[in-house]
């Protein structure tokens, strides 16, 4: 790992594999274990940078695929990279992109040179292989990019499913070899599917490359939860303790607290700023539709316990007036509340881990 990038484990769960650390980046230090906003093309759905400073947000994540068809890396970099371009200052990562493009399964071809997809916005062909997306996310300049991985669906044979992990592999390497800045951390991903002893194969293959850190990618796609749970339990102890592990895609409140009683320390999720554009509020493990009549004439705050900015200078009934009336100001209200309720979320189990209270407080999510 460059010294610009370390990880400091704090404290351990005596009961389960969860730790709380601190991983420290270029552009400030992120205290795990961590909820992370997704900023798909360079902003946050809705609000403003000092908006999302004021959720407790430590670390954005923003997309290569998106970015690269809209407005282009090249622009970026001329604009100083994603930090200045997006006018936030702590800790970017980078998502390789893989996993929308393997989302486009009748417009793209896959060779173990790369992907050629057709562009959904101009319908130009590109060809996006593991030297591209890392020369693409050298020009955004994140403090974290992603190496280029091929996100096998749900369900699928074990044979494609082992193709696709070994395929992964020797992408990572091509990855490692392209990759051409220091203060950039480059972290591996861990494909296999719903198969744990490929999983298992795949963490015991990337740890031997001692890399900054490592993901655990190719979950949520369909998958049962009980599933998502037991592959998390049996890789991430494979993967280096002194390494930060980062659980992509996931964002309830069960699924994180199993993952971090398994050992991983970062997370990321659209469901904060997505239920927000559906006029859902995320308030203590419940999601309310604030269009719902009973909230017309409540006037009392959100989360009276909520230390938002909405939650500390509006009503119920005012939230549920703007968003039964489509008023854009609705939006960003619970999208400030619902990235502020999974960070805090995240604080308060690491509060729980450092005073050794990790099982005892979230034991009912086990």
């Amino acid at each position: 790992m460059s010294k610009l990038f370390s990880f400091q484990c704090q404290a351990c769960c005596c009961d389960t594999n969860a730790r709380a650390g601190v991983f420290y980046t270029p552009h400030g230090a992120i205290e795990t274990p961590r909820f992370m906003p997704v900023g798909t093309l360079a902003n946050v759905k809705t609000i403003t940078p000092d908006q999302l400073r004021a959720t407790g947000a430590q670390m954005v994540l923003a997309n290569t695929y998106h970015l690269h068809l809209q407005p282009g890396e090249t622009i970026v970099a001329q604009a100083g990279g994603l930090h200045r371009f997006m006018a936030w200052d702590g800790p970017i990562l980078t998502d390789s992109g893989g996993f929308q493009v393997f989302s486009l399964s009748e417009m793209r071809q896959i060779s173990d040179e790369g992907v050629t997809f057709r562009s959904p916005k101009d319908g130009q062909m590109i060809h996006l292989t593991p030297e591209r997306s890392i020369a693409i996310q050298n020009a955004l300049g994140a403090d974290v990019i992603m190496a280029f991985d091929e996100c096998p669906p749900y369900p699928a044979s074990r044979e494609s499913v082992m193709e696709a992990t070994d395929r992964t592999y020797r992408w990572l390497k091509r990855c490692m070899a392209a990759h051409q800045r220091t203060d950039q951390a480059l972290f591996g991903i861990v494909q296999g599917g719903v198969y744990p002893d490929l999983r298992q194969d795949a963490a015991r293959m990337l740890a031997d490359l001692d890399l900054p850190g490592y993901a655990i990618g190719g979950v949520s796609v369909g998958e049962p939860p009980e599933l998502i749970e037991h592959i998390v339990k049996v890789t991430t102890p494979l993967l280096p303790p002194e390494k930060p592990r980062y659980l992509m895609g996931v964002g309830t409140y069960r699924e994180m607290v199993q993952a971090i009683a398994a050992g991983m320390d970062l997370f990321d999720c659209v469901i904060p700023t997505r239920l927000a554009r559906h006029a859902n509020a995320l308030v203590r493990g419940d999601r309310w539709n604030m269009r719902n009549a009973r909230f017309r004439e409540d006037f009392t705050p959100l989360d009276g316990e909520c230390p938002c900015y909405t939650c500390q200078h509006f009503t119920r009934a005012y939230l549920s007036h703007l968003l039964r009336a489509q008023e854009l100001l609705g939006y960003t209200l619970l999208s400030i509340h619902n990235i502020t309720e999974l960070v805090r979320f995240t604080q308060r189990i690491r509060t729980a881990i450092l005073n050794g209270r990790f099982k005892t407080e979230f034991g009912q999510w086990l």
